[in-house]
């Protein structure tokens, strides 16, 4: 779907549910509360509980299986925002981070949002300056079906919204983990009870989510894992 042919493909007269929902989406999120007082440098700060995990490349989490913990640096401050909020009221289900969550103030979200939005170990590679990897017909025809690109955007890296995730590039074990937490487990200890992700991924089988979730890995993209120390 990065592709104009596929993006042509997913429009809003083709999918009017789903155009309908992100419209929604989008709506509800500009008439949330703005995140205020935004500091990167406070967020480098309050970071040290996150870069256990976060700042180490390939670096791995065991539950609720074994997959690699989501690149984070270079995400919208906006998105890791709305993130941390779910994790802190109990919509992502995920005990360690909300754990960590429930422990930070909103100006600490703020901060953290800010530092992770800018740390980067160098220049973002866009999209438009690499080649992009073409789907076969049968994950192309999926992610059609899902309409991914209506909000995550061209390329998967320029969502429709702030607040919408960047998913290009990202890693594949953790894709396939997140779209599955919205559906039929979406009460579980590691759920998301997502309304809109939940509709999303109904109609796939595992096998259909783990294809869309390899090739959105495959993608160039703006994500990165910024080695840190854990000592500091």
């Amino acid at each position: 779907m990065p592709q104009t042919t596929l993006e042509s493909t997913m429009s809003h007269a083709r999918f009017p549910a789903v155009a309908a929902v992100a419209t929604l989406a989008v709506a509800a999120a500009s008439l949330a509360a703005p995140v205020r007082a935004q500091d990167a440098a406070e967020g480098a700060k309050k970071a040290a509980m996150c870069i256990g995990c976060h700042g180490i490349p390939g670096y791995q989490a065991s539950f609720p299986e074994i997959h690699k913990v989501p690149m984070i640096s270079g995400q919208s401050g906006a998105y890791i925002a709305a993130a941390l909020g779910a994790y802190k009221k109990g919509e992502r289900k995920h005990p360690t981070m909300h754990g960590i969550a429930a422990s930070l103030s909103e100006k600490d979200i703020a901060d953290l949002a800010a530092y992770y939005e800018k740390n980067l170990r160098s220049p973002i590679k866009t999209v438009a300056a690499t080649s992009a990897v073409q789907p076969s017909a049968v994950v192309a025809a999926l992610l059609a079906k899902g309409a991914c690109a209506s909000c995550h955007g061209a390329g998967f890296d320029k969502p429709i919204s702030p607040a919408y995730p960047k998913i290009a590039g990202q890693h594949a074990d953790y894709l396939y983990l997140a779209l599955r937490s919205y559906g039929p487990t979406a009460h579980t200890p590691a759920g998301r009870a997502n309304p809109i992700m939940g509709a999303q991924v109904k109609p796939f089988t595992r096998a259909e989510l783990k294809a869309m979730a390899d090739y959105l890995a495959s993608l160039p993209g703006e994500l990165q894992t910024v080695p840190q120390s854990r000592f500091r």
